[in-house]
């Protein structure tokens, strides 16, 4: 009996293992957030207590009822026995079920913090587990006769194990703090340290800031040796890992992507990178949830232009009506870029013409002259990234023919309009980065330009839109269905104003299709997709948003 019950104790603690480190990724994925993570539990009750979890508790809660009704009977040792076999039993089918079940489309990465994390947890449950067993052992002096009242009382921590990892955050939150502040310090003084030889420069945006990070890059090699952040590294310490780890004398530039959730973020990081160039790609109802308004966006963003220097240059997209409004307060000097209004901007494109294996256009740059440029980039919106950078490229001294060599290298940024032909004669459109209202209306319209071609969209929808999301997602169905032919919506109840967008537009029911997961909307398009077919993939929810 005592082998039986430490084996059971070994599966119970892998079980806590288990769903601590799922609570861990989900924590990991709301950017180690407690208000954020909390949100989560409160909204996915079903992934924090499981229909498995919560039999397994209940299972294990009987017996511990039934024991204290039959705790005097001459059958003890044996219902004991049964109660210890069929706990273990129902322990190892629930690992078991672990292990098929759960997958994730970004894996927990084990950060030095996250290690940390996981080992605060873990010591918590270790703690409530030798509380738990001490006191029925200082009560009853006999742990294994006792074994169905304490394995119950573990069964209902175990189905609370989520909260340890809140728990640990909170405990090492000052631990985090000061590891933080060394690294941002460290990074701060080394980049303070290069002024005069380095340039620095900062993107931010509501939207198509990783989009212009590419493209301004690509273009300046053309002449610099230059550094950026990679992928959407754009948080403090994302930026300082990279220039304390990657940001050497060899640099000419450094380009940083400026990310922010809340009012004060960018001042921050700008304060972090000490751009000497700034650059505002777009202002829009992203992250709205957070930022409660378009007044306190603006104003965010705006904290990278207060931070240049007072011979530092502003770049605006003049297209953005917000970025528009921002541009004309400020007087350090400012270099305005767009395609509507060209009449009042230095860098413009006119004669575009944007086809289904990329654009061409003519640049014109106040003071330099106009060039042709081709590049294989999709959709008129990428245009506007490429102006961005064209304007920092015009800033750094680059001639016209270096501009246009750079833009013609271009190419697309991993899950964001890239074009992909596996030569099965379905092309694929992989958008699934992220969606706002102008990138979802952007995707649709490079999907409309395939026109000898049925056009699928498999789309969960926007998110973190605040009260604009139901309308921005109503108006996305509505657009989808003017120009896709099938339609696959990822996640019923987060679709459902998608659905009535299509209704309005009397979408035909028989080429709509409802999933709950990536994984299936796949294999309905398995069963669907035939030559000459284009599947635009338009958004892709983290895990965190999973409907089951």
């Amino acid at each position: 009996m005592q082998s039986l019950i430490t084996l059971f104790t070994a599966c119970w603690l892998i079980l806590c293992a288990h769903k601590l480190k799922y609570s861990l990724h989900m924590l990991q994925i709301e950017g180690y957030k407690t208000e954020k993570y909390i949100d989560w539990m409160n909204t996915h009750k079903d992934k924090v207590f499981t229909q498995n979890d919560r039999i397994y508790t209940v299972l294990l809660i009987i017996n511990s009822v039934f024991f204290l009704l039959t705790v005097t009977s001459d059958e003890m040792k044996n219902l004991n026995l049964h109660a210890i076999v069929s706990s273990l039993f129902t322990s190892i089918l629930l690992i078991l079920s672990y292990k098929t079940k759960y997958e994730s489309k970004k894996p927990l990465v084990m950060t030095k913090r996250a290690k940390r994390l996981i080992f605060i947890a873990i010591l918590l449950v270790l703690i409530d587990f030798a509380i738990v067993v001490g006191l029925v052992n200082m009560v009853s002096g006999d742990i294994v006769k006792y074994f169905p009242l304490w394995s119950g009382i573990l069964a209902v921590v175990y189905l609370f194990s989520s909260y340890y990892i809140l728990g640990a955050n909170f405990i090492a939150k000052p631990i985090e703090k000061n590891i933080n502040k060394n690294f941002f310090d460290k990074a701060s003084s080394k980049i303070k340290n290069m002024e005069g030889a380095l340039i620095s420069v900062g993107i931010t945006g509501s939207y198509g800031k990783t989009s212009t990070k590419f493209a301004a890059a690509t273009i300046i090699k053309e002449k610099f040796n230059i550094l950026i952040t990679p992928e959407s590294y754009n948080t403090p310490m994302g930026i300082s890992k990279i220039i304390n780890d990657k940001l050497t004398d060899e640099h000419d530039v450094f380009i940083a992507e400026l990310g922010a959730t809340k009012v004060g973020d960018i001042d921050e990081v700008a304060a972090l990178t000490n751009p000497k160039i700034g650059i505002l790609t777009s202002i829009g109802p992203c992250h709205l949830e957070t930022f409660k308004s378009i007044d306190n966006i603006m104003r965010t963003k705006y904290e990278l232009i207060e931070r240049l220097p007072a011979d530092g240059v502003a770049i605006f997209n003049y297209d953005n009506e917000y970025v528009k409004k921002l541009a004309n307060k400020t007087f350090k000097e400012k270099i305005l870029y767009g395609i509507k209004n060209i009449e009042d901007t230095d860098v413009f494109a006119t004669d575009i013409r944007v086809g289904n294996t990329g654009s061409k256009f003519t640049l014109c740059i106040n003071g330099l002259g106009t060039i042709e440029c081709e590049t294989k980039l999709l959709g008129e919106h990428n245009i506007l990234n490429i102006l961005a950078g064209a304007a920092l490229a015009k800033v750094l001294g680059l001639n016209l023919d270096e501009i246009s060599r750079g833009i013609s290298k271009l190419e697309s940024v991993e899950h964001r309009l890239q074009l992909m032909d596996p030569g099965t004669g379905v092309i694929v459109i992989d958008d699934a980065f992220n969606s706002n209202p102008d990138g979802a209306k952007a995707a649709l319209d490079v999907l409309d330009s395939f026109k000898d071609y049925r056009k699928i969209i498999v789309t969960p929808g926007m998110v973190e839109l605040g009260e604009l999301e139901e309308e921005e997602n109503k108006k996305f169905g509505e657009n989808i269905a003017h120009v896709c032919d099938v339609a696959i919506l990822v996640g019923k109840k987060r679709t459902t104003p998608i659905y009535k967008g299509l209704k309005n537009k009397e979408f035909n029911e028989d080429n709509l299709y409802v999933v709950n997961s990536l994984n299936e909307a796949t294999e309905v398009l398995k069963t669907l997709t035939k030559v000459n077919d284009v599947v635009l993939f338009e958004n892709d929810l983290p895990d965190t948003y999973n409907e089951h």
